[in-house]
C-alpha cells in the first residue's frame, strides 16, 4: 500500500472528513435487505470516529433524474445507524445550506449522512463547481467505496484533487488484495474466467493472457472457444461469430507463454431446468441435440490440478450453470479445492464480480477466500487493466 495514501497517514482529530461510501444497498418496503455494503464501511467509520474526527458520509443511490423521494438516502441512515451502534445523522442535501447547518452542528466523533449525490447532476459530470460545493463541507476526503472507483466523479474523483484525500480501510483491503492478484502476485498465478458471454469478457481475456501463467475459461464463453476449435457443442449457448476473437485470444496466449485450459468434458441436457436429465460426454462427442450445461468431472480435475500448481488464483465467472442443480457441481467443487488450499496456506485467492460472489456463497465457502471483491464493475475493469479515476487520485 506504499503507492496510496491512507488513514495511517491522516490527522483526523477536529476535522471534518467527507468519507465516500457505498451505500447503494437493495432495498423493500423502506428496509435494507442486505447490509454487505454497510457492514464494509463500519471499519473506516469508525476508526474516524474513535479519533476525534467529524463524519460526514457521502453516497448515491439508485440512478435518480434530479432530486425523487423514492432513491432519497434517508431510510439507509437509519440502517448504517443500527449497524453502528450509533446515532447517524441525515441532512437532506449534499450541498448548500441544508448540508452546512448539518455539518456545523457535529461534534467531533459525530457521523453525519447526506443526501444522495446523483440528486446533482454536477456529480455524474464531475462538474468543478459542485466539487466545491461538496469541498467546502470538509476539511479531509477519505474514499472507502472501491465499487465507485471507476467513475470518474465528483464525490469519487473530483474531491481527491482538491482535499487532503486518503483511502479507507475497506478501499485500502481492496487494493492491497488487488496487488496481490495481479500487481505483483506470487507465481505462478492461474485465472478461472466464466460466465455466458465472450463478449462481455474480451479485454479481460486479452489482458489476463499477458498476465497470467494460466487461464482456465469455463461457462457458456468456453463453448464459443470450443467451437472455434471446430468441435460441434449441439445446442449449447455460445456466440459463434466471435470464433476469429477465440483463436486471436489464444494465439495471444501462446505468444505470452499462459496454457489455455478449457473443458474436456461436459454435463449435458435436454433442457435447462432444475433436476433435468443429464449425462457427461466428451468435449469432442457432445450430441447435437443436447447442450453443454457444466463442466464434467474429467475437467474439474484439470482445474483442480492448475489450482495445485497455483500461488495466486484470480477467479471471475462460474464454470456452468451454477444457479440450478446438478448444474453447480463443477463451480461448487473447483470453489471448495480452492478454498481448502487456501485455508492450507498454499494460495492466495482473490474473486470478485456478482456472479463469482453468489457462486462462492452458494459453495459456502466466500468466508475461505483470501478476498472476494463486491465492486462488480471496478473489479472487472481493474482485470481488464484500465486505471480507476477514484483510485489513482489516491496515488502517494
Amino acid at each position: 500500500m506504499t503507492a496510496f495514501r491512507t488513514l495511517d497517514q491522516a490527522d483526523v482529530k477536529g476535522k471534518r472528513v467527507l468519507v465516500r461510501v457505498d451505500l447503494n444497498v437493495p432495498m423493500e418496503n423502506g428496509r435494507v435487505t442486505d447490509a454487505t455494503r454497510i457492514e464494509r464501511v463500519l471499519p473506516t467509520i469508525r476508526e474516524i470516529a474513535d479519533k476525534g474526527g467529524k463524519v460526514i458520509l457521502l453516497a448515491h443511490f439508485g440512478r435518480p433524474k434530479g432530486r425523487d423521494p423514492k432513491e432519497s438516502l434517508k431510510p439507509v441512515a437509519e440502517a448504517v445507524s443500527t449497524h453502528l451502534g450509533k446515532p447517524v445523522a441525515f441532512a437532506d442535501d449534499c450541498i448548500g445550506a441544508a448540508a452546512g447547518k448539518a455539518v456545523a452542528a457535529l461534534r467531533d466523533g459525530d457521523v453525519l449522512l447526506l443526501e444522495n449525490t446523483r440528486f446533482h447532476a454536477g456529480e455524474e459530470k464531475n462538474d468543478p463547481a459542485f466539487v466545491q460545493d461538496l469541498a467546502k463541507l470538509g476539511d479531509l476526503y477519505v474514499n472507502d467505496a472501491f465499487s465507485a472507483a471507476h467513475r470518474a466523479h465528483a464525490s469519487t474523483e473530483g474531491l481527491a484533487r482538491v482535499l487532503p484525500a486518503y483511502a479507507g480501510r475497506t478501499m485500502q483491503a481492496e487494493l492491497d488484495a488487488l496487488t496481490k492478484g495481479l500487481e505483483a502476485p506470487k507465481r505462478p498465478v492461474v485465472a478461472i474466467v466464466g460466465g455466458a458471454k465472450v463478449s462481455t469478457k474480451i479485454d479481460l481475456l486479452e489482458n489476463l493472457v499477458a498476465k497470467v501463467d494460466a487461464l482456465v475459461i469455463g461457462g457458456g464463453m468456453a463453448n464459443t472457444f470450443v467451437h472455434a476449435m471446430g468441435l460441434g457443442i449441439g445446442k449449447s449457448l455460445a456466440e459463434k461469430d466471435l470464433a476469429a476473437t477465440a483463436l486471436r485470444i489464444i494465439d495471444k496466449a501462446r505468444e505470452a507463454n499462459c496454457a489455455i485450459i478449457l473443458p474436456v468434458d461436459g454435463v449435458c441436457a435436454y433442457e435447462f431446468k432444475a433436476g433435468a436429465m443429464n449425462h457427461t460426454y466428451g468435449i469432442d462427442a457432445i450430441p447435437e441435440d443436447q447442450m453443454i450445461l457444466d463442466v464434467g468431472s474429467q475437467s474439474v480435475e484439470r482445474v483442480s490440478a492448475a489450482i495445485n500448481d497455483a500461488a495466486t488464483l484470480v477467479w471471475n465467472g462460474p464454470l456452468g450453470a451454477f444457479e440450478i442443480a446438478p448444474f453447480d457441481q463443477g463451480t461448487v467443487a473447483a470453489a471448495r479445492h480452492a478454498a481448502q488450499r487456501t485455508k492450507d496456506g498454499k494460495l492466495v485467492s482473490v474473486a470478485g464480480g456478482g456472479d463469482t460472489v453468489a457462486a462462492l456463497n452458494h459453495a459456502g465457502v466466500a468466508d475461505d477466500f483470501t478476498y472476494v471483491s463486491t465492486a462488480g464493475g471496478a473489479f472487472l475493469e481493474w482485470l481488464e487493466g484500465k486505471s480507476l479515476p477514484g483510485v489513482e487520485a489516491l496515488r502517494a
